[in-house]
């Protein structure tokens, strides 16, 4: 990027500051009551829906999803917008098939939902350690994101004030969870997504405006500013065009679009809603949201390779991370004032971004070890709500700290592995799992055990052997080569593994625990499926 003038940067720094202060005393004004679980965890479920569904929409847009698709929308073109698509039909998908359903078998976590048979320990230890390792990879992601962003912006250099920056955030963010819990993070989610909407739709604007609203001028300016003519408007250059590269795409897109639906933090917004029609409504409003933001950063990726050029985003860094703030910078150089402006309010949204949604994270993690651990599973008693509370609170540092300790070691390296192993994992041991858990009567404990943690074990064993790890200048180790894993996702092979092991593993049940599993789903089934029995 080139410099950023001092104004843009005091202005920033003053804007970043008072975000901080006046989100974070809306987190202590909403924050819940020292023993009223429902309200820490749930809100009480008293969002209306069009709230809800942009609260939904806000933990659902991370990040990763603004600053990385954008980033490969500009550098690969139609791959790009594939795999933006494949981020809303995500979504659309936990609507149409999970949304009902995980609302109405679950309580306050995802092992309320896989338990919501009968009573299991041992599920929910496993509940527990596959929500980790889903979204700790993507914590360190967004973490380590944020410090180089801040930096960056603010004009700061240096590896030491990088780690300052990026543990002054995650400490702040572990603050957001604790204090605020799902009332304070769905507010601060409902803020960001109002923000990001509008500097979006600001960027997508001027974009327009410089190629005269002519859709067919921005496609062939981009065309040629991407050095590959008419192939960056076809399919082949996040892939090559092999029987191979295709077979990776179609891994990627298929990972993208199971694993997102079922990221903990995102499904643990499916328990706010008061009842199965709120929750259709906010999926409505959230499905609307993404469809509307996929659109704007459509352009916004393409009009950054029209506008700037291949190189010059390639240059900002491999992966494009910062096409979005170098076009913000560029896009009204003609005026200090409007440039100072439309940057300021770019940097500004992905800011928020980057706190929600780490906040949002450590939350979820933070109410799964409380909850399905400590509450159901350490604890030799009855846990008092005051106590639970306590814990889950306690949880958001135990969580966060370790995460800011993970991105400051490896801030400098190359980090999509992360991305990818946690979409791999949600895709491929979460979502088997909650699609049989409700769907599925013979579904076992044992089977769910098997989904659970062989869907997490191969994605981690498959992506540890990928090119994403290890083999090329952009992967997490480029100074070492174990690859032997041709493709850059697990999905081809772990999403099956997952859902093949839960189907061994219910076969491998005794007969009488099948039967008496059967049994116990028909029985819950009334209330999962149509919601008649009241929430659990």
């Amino acid at each position: 990027m080139n410099s950023i003038s001092a104004t843009s940067q005091s202005l920033s720094f003053a804007i970043f500051a008072g975000l901080v202060s006046v989100t974070l005393l809306l987190c202590i004004m909403t924050s819940a009551d020292r023993d009223d679980l429902d309200e820490f965890y749930t809100g009480f479920r008293t969002l209306a829906p069009m709230r809800n569904g942009l609260a939904i929409a806000g933990d659902y847009i991370s990040a990763a999803t603004v600053l990385s698709t954008i980033g490969v929308i500009a550098l690969t073109g139609f791959d790009g917008l594939t795999l933006a698509l494949s981020t809303a039909l995500s979504l659309l998908l936990l609507m149409l098939l999970l949304a009902e359903p995980l609302r109405n078998a679950g309580r306050f976590t995802m092992g309320d939902a896989l338990t919501h048979r009968a009573a299991s320990r041992s599920v929910r230890v496993a509940a527990t350690a596959v929500t980790l390792a889903a979204l700790l990879p993507l914590m360190v992601f967004q973490l380590s994101g944020a410090g180089q962003l801040v930096t960056l912006v603010l004009g700061f250099e240096g590896s030491s004030v990088r780690t300052a920056v990026i543990v002054a955030l995650g400490v702040l963010m572990i603050g957001y969870a604790a204090i605020g819990g799902m009332k304070g993070t769905a507010l601060i989610h409902i803020i960001k997504l109002v923000v990001l909407l509008a500097a979006a739709s600001l960027l997508a604007v001027l974009v327009m405006d410089k190629v005269g609203w002519d859709s067919a001028r921005l496609l062939s300016l981009a065309d040629a500013g991407s050095g590959r003519g008419p192939d960056y408007s076809r399919s082949g250059l996040l892939m090559a065009p092999t029987p191979l590269g295709r077979l990776d795409m179609i891994s990627g897109a298929l990972t993208v679009v199971l694993g997102a639906a079922c990221l903990p933090h995102v499904t643990m917004r499916m328990y706010t809603a008061k009842d199965a029609p709120a929750i259709r409504r906010a999926m409505s409003w959230a499905v609307i949201v993404m469809s509307v933001f996929v659109g704007l950063i459509a352009v916004i990726g393409v009009g950054a390779t029209a506008l700037l050029g291949h190189q010059a985003i390639e240059a900002g860094g491999p992966q494009g991370s910062t096409a979005i703030l170098q076009l913000a910078q560029a896009i009204a150089a003609d005026s200090a004032t409007a440039s100072t402006l439309v940057f300021t309010t770019v940097a500004t949204a992905v800011f928020l971004t980057l706190l929600s949604s780490v906040a949002g994270m450590i939350l979820a993690c933070g109410n799964s070890l409380a909850h399905d651990l400590y509450a159901h599973v350490l604890s030799r008693g009855p846990v008092t709500p005051r106590r639970e509370m306590r814990t889950a609170r306690l949880a958001a540092f135990a969580v966060g700290l370790p995460a800011i300790a993970l991105a400051v070691l490896v801030q400098d390296r190359g980090l999509r592995p992360l991305i990818t192993l946690s979409f791999c994992i949600a895709a491929s041991a979460i979502a088997p799992a909650l699609v049989f858990t409700l769907f599925w009567r013979r579904y076992t404990r044992t089977g769910l055990l098997a989904t659970l943690i062989g869907g997490t074990l191969s994605s981690v064993g498959v992506l540890t052997f990928s090119t994403q790890v290890s083999g090329s200048p952009q992967a997490l180790f480029p100074e070492a080569d174990f690859s032997v894993f041709p493709l850059t996702t697990t999905g081809l092979i772990s999403i099956p593994t997952g859902f093949l092991l839960g189907w061994a593993g219910t076969l491998l049940a005794r007969r009488d625990t099948r039967v008496r599993q059967r049994h116990e789903y028909e029985s819950a089934e009334p209330r999962i499926l149509a919601g008649t029995a009241g929430h659990p």
